[in-house]
């Protein structure tokens, strides 16, 4: 399978899930890009930013689309004024964390995840 092949196929499973869950597109394109892409660890969690915002603003459009504004607006302000400013902090210990740490702290993310959606 060629490099672009593999690319839209890491997209449409992403996008996928991110429309379908509203969110979750990041535990998959993150290794995703790593295993099949080779795409090293600090890069594939800062493109996974770039793929998953637009995907988010167009799973929020079709989903007010379908069921109307009501609160989701002031939902959607007030947690993006948080996203942004944990998305800076972020943004700035991405590159003085190692990879394996890396790997280690999204891996705990994903089973809390995991763990809490079980339970």
């Amino acid at each position: 399978m060629t490099q672009k092949w593999k690319k839209l196929l890491i997209g449409t499973v992403t996008g996928f899930a991110n429309g379908l869950f509203g969110s979750g597109g990041g535990t998959i394109v993150v290794p995703a890009m790593e295993r099949f892409l080779k795409v090293e660890e600090h890069k594939a969690h800062a493109t996974a930013i770039a793929i998953i915002l637009p995907l988010s603003v167009l799973s929020l459009v079709i989903y007010l689309w379908k069921t109307g504004l009501g609160e989701v607006w002031q939902i959607a302000l007030w947690a993006s004024a948080g996203g942004l400013a944990g998305g800076v902090v972020g943004a700035k210990l991405l590159s003085k964390v190692s990879g394996i740490w890396l790997h280690r702290i999204f891996g705990a993310f994903m089973l809390a995840a995991a763990v809490r959606m079980i339970l």
